[in-house]
C-alpha cells in the first residue's frame, strides 16, 4: 500500500492527512497557528511559524502511516499573501491573512473601478482578496523579492516551482475569469504591473518533486482550501451546494462550466481546472464562525468550543448577535462593520449570548443560502457542510431551522485534505475520472428543518435588522 499526503494549511493551524487510493484517511497530525490580530483591523501570521508546521505535520502525518507515498497535495488559505525573495525562499514580511482589513484604503482609491474589476473578476473589490493585499505590503516599503499567495511561496520551498492554481489565481482580483489568465489591465489597476507573477496550473497538474516528507515524490493537487472541500464533498453537479465552518463559514455551489456573474453580492471563482476543463462555483463567505467560538473562550464564557452544546440555552432569550467581529462579507461587504449583541435584559446569562452567537452564525449562512438560491434561479435544496463546528448540534439545528432546508454532515473531519488529495489521484492517474476521485459519500448526521417558515422567516426577520 502506498499513500497521498495531503497538506491542509489553514488560517488557525495546519493539517497533514495520508490518504489510501481510495480515500481512505491512513494517519493525520495537525499543528497549531494563532494569528496575531493587530489593531486596524490586522491580522498576520509568522510565515516562518507557518513553513514549520507544514513540515512538521507532514512529517508526523507520514510517520504515523508508515507507507510510501506517491505524491504531495497542498490546499491553502486563498487570499493570505506574503512577500519574500525568489532567489532563497525566505520571507521578507509577515503572511496577511485573508480577514486583514488594513487595504481598504487601497480599494476606496479604486472605488470608481469596482464595476470593472467586478465583470472582469466575477468578485467584489475588497481588501478580503489577494490583490489590495499585496498593493498594500508594497505600499508599507515590503518593496523586495515577490509578493504573492501563500501557496506559491510554500510549493517553491518544497520543489522550487513558481506556480500557483487557477482556483486560488481567481481569489486575487488579478485574473480575467474568462481566460483564467492573469490580467494586464488588473495588475495595471493595482500598480503591480511590473511583478513577477507564478504560472497559473490545473489542479491535476505535476508541477515538481520533492524529498521534504522522504523519498522524492510529485508535488500535485494544489488548490484553494474551500474548492477542495466542494470537491471532496462531491459538489459536482450545477446547484450543489456546501458550507465549512472553521475560521469563518463558506458557502460555495457549483455553477459547472458557465463563469457567471453574481447580482446579489456573492463571487465568482474557479472551483478547479481538471481534466482540462474548468468549472466555476458561486460563493459567500462569513468571517468569523469558530473565530467567534474562540471570542466566546476568550471572553471565559466557554472552555472551547467542546462546550457549546452544554453551554448554550435552549433559546436566545430574545437576545440577537451580529457576529461581525471582523466586519461582514457576502452579501453586504461591509468591512468597517462591527459585532452586536442587543435583547440583553437582567435575565440574560452567558448560555443566552452562546446561543445568540451560534444562531448568528447560522443566520449569516441562511442569508447565503437564499441568495445563492436567487442567483442560480432556483433554490437550494440541501446543505451539505463540513470543518470543525458541525460537531455542534445546536449550530447545525440552528442552521436547518433557519435555511429551511436539510443538512448533510460530512463524515469526515478532513474535507478539505480530501479534496486535495483527490487532485492528487487525478494526476497519477489519467484514467480515473473526477467523480471517481471525489468519491460517494453517506451522511454522519442529518438535520431537518424543526422551525416552521414563517418562526424563522420572523427571526431573520429581526436579526437583518439588527445587520
Amino acid at each position: 500500500m502506498s499513500g497521498i499526503l495531503a497538506i491542509d494549511q489553514g488560517t488557525s493551524g495546519t493539517k497533514a492527512v495520508v490518504t489510501g487510493f481510495d480515500g481512505q484517511v491512513l494517519a493525520t497530525a495537525e499543528e497549531e497557528l494563532r494569528p496575531r490580530y493587530l489593531d486596524g483591523g490586522g491580522v498576520e501570521q509568522d510565515p516562518h511559524a507557518l513553513l514549520a508546521s507544514v513540515f512538521t505535520a507532514g512529517r508526523r502525518a507520514v510517520a504515523a502511516a508508515g507507507v510510501p507515498l506517491e505524491a504531495v497535495a497542498l490546499a491553502n488559505q486563498g487570499e493570505t499573501v506574503l512577500a519574500w525573495d525568489r532567489a532563497t525562499g525566505e520571507p521578507l514580511s509577515p503572511a496577511i491573512v485573508w480577514q486583514d482589513r488594513r487595504a481598504e484604503a487601497v480599494c476606496t482609491a479604486r472605488a470608481d473601478a469596482a464595476g470593472r474589476v467586478a465583470a472582469l473578476t466575477g468578485l467584489v473589490l475588497d481588501p478580503y482578496f489577494s490583490a489590495p493585499k499585496m498593493r498594500w505590503l508594497r505600499d508599507q516599503g515590503f518593496d523586495g523579492g515577490v509578493v504573492t499567495t501563500t501557496d506559491a511561496w510554500i510549493v517553491y520551498r518544497l520543489c522550487r516551482a513558481f506556480v500557483t492554481d487557477a482556483a486560488t489565481a481567481s481569489r486575487s482580483l488579478l485574473l480575467d475569469l474568462d481566460t483564467v489568465a492573469w490580467s494586464d489591465e488588473l495588475l495595471d489597476l493595482f500598480g503591480l504591473g511590473a511583478e513577477e507573477r507564478p504560472e497559473i496550473v490545473a489542479s491535476d497538474a505535476i508541477v515538481g518533486t520533492t524529498a521534504a516528507f522522504g523519498g522524492e515524490v510529485p508535488v500535485t493537487g494544489l488548490i484553494v482550501d474551500q474548492q477542495a472541500a466542494l470537491l471532496a464533498e462531491a459538489c459536482l453537479d450545477p446547484g450543489t451546494a456546501k458550507c465549512t465552518y472553521g475560521t469563518g463559514a463558506f458557502l460555495l455551489a457549483q455553477l459547472g462550466a458557465a463563469a457567471t456573474r453574481s447580482r446579489a453580492g456573492l463571487s465568482t471563482s474557479v472551483a478547479w481546472r481538471l481534466r482540462d476543463t474548468t468549472a466555476y462555483c458561486a460563493d459567500g463567505q462569513v468571517y468569523t464562525a469558530a473565530s467567534a467560538v474562540r471570542w466566546l473562550t476568550d471572553l471565559g464564557l466557554i472552555r472551547g468550543a467542546a462546550e457549546l452544546d452544554t453551554v448554550a440555552a435552549p433559546d436566545s432569550g430574545g437576545v440577537l448577535c451580529v457576529p461581525a467581529l471582523a466586519g461582514l462579507a457576502a452579501p453586504w461587504w461591509r468591512p468597517a462593520a462591527t459585532a452586536s449583541l442587543t435583547g440583553m435584559t437582567l435575565d440574560t446569562g452567558r448560555g443566552h449570548i452562546v446561543r445568540a452567537v451560534l444562531e448568528g452564525i447560522a443566520a449569516q449562512v441562511a442569508t447565503l443560502v437564499g441568495v445563492t438560491g436567487s442567483d442560480l434561479g432556483t433554490p437550494l435544496t440541501r446543505l451539505r457542510v463540513d470543518g470543525g463546528l458541525t460537531r455542534s448540534r445546536v449550530l447545525m439545528q440552528a442552521q436547518a431551522d433557519l435555511a429551511q432546508i436539510p443538512v448533510d454532515v460530512y463524515p469526515s473531519a478532513h474535507a478539505t485534505a480530501l479534496g486535495a488529495a483527490a487532485c492528487a489521484r487525478l494526476a497519477l492517474h489519467p484514467g480515473l475520472s473526477i467523480a471517481d476521485a471525489a468519491g460517494a459519500w453517506s451522511p454522519a448526521a442529518t438535520f431537518e428543518p424543526e422551525w416552521s417558515p414563517d418562526r424563522a422567516a420572523e427571526h431573520l426577520g429581526r436579526w437583518r435588522a439588527q445587520v
